[in-house]
């Protein structure tokens, strides 16, 4: 099967099932299936979650940037396993080693670099690491399960 690398947010949506305001990728590119995607998330200051996170310092809440993470590798998951797997929903199992370095802020282009470890029917275990520039600000292991809704 054959996929573009860069999926702009219409073909995610067609991909996994989230939609606004939980929604956390506005792109996909650098997709290798089986082996990795970066997702990206323009974070602009109008997400809902900034009105209590914080009132006056708005920052995005760290379980959202794993969350973005898991979005990217759900993708990366539905991708790779081709279009029967559209739509599915893609649950997290375990979040382990997660270490979140500096704030997201509105205005940041958060990359979500995520790496596919291993996979035994479907269960996916993941490496995710989200960057802005070149600094990370965030870096978690986590596995998810795909299944039928």
């Amino acid at each position: 099967m054959s996929l573009e690398t860069t999926l702009e947010i219409d073909r995610i949506k067609d991909m996994i099932p989230h939609r606004d305001p939980f929604l956390l990728i506005n792109q996909v590119r650098d997709l290798e299936l089986g082996t990795s995607a970066v997702g990206v998330k323009h974070v602009t200051g109008e997400e809902d979650f900034f009105r209590g996170h914080f009132p006056g310092h708005p920052i995005m809440p760290g379980v959202l940037v794993v969350e973005a993470m898991a979005q990217t590798a759900g993708v990366l998951v539905v991708g790779t396993l081709g279009e029967e797997a559209e739509g599915k929903l893609v649950y997290f199992m375990t979040v382990d080693s997660a270490r979140f370095r500096k704030p997201v802020l509105p205005g940041d282009e958060l990359e979500l670099h995520v790496e596919l470890l291993r996979s035994k029917r479907n269960v996916y275990k993941f490496n995710g690491i989200a960057k802005v520039g070149d600094k990370v600000v965030a870096e978690a292991t986590f596995a998810a399960m795909i299944m039928d809704r």
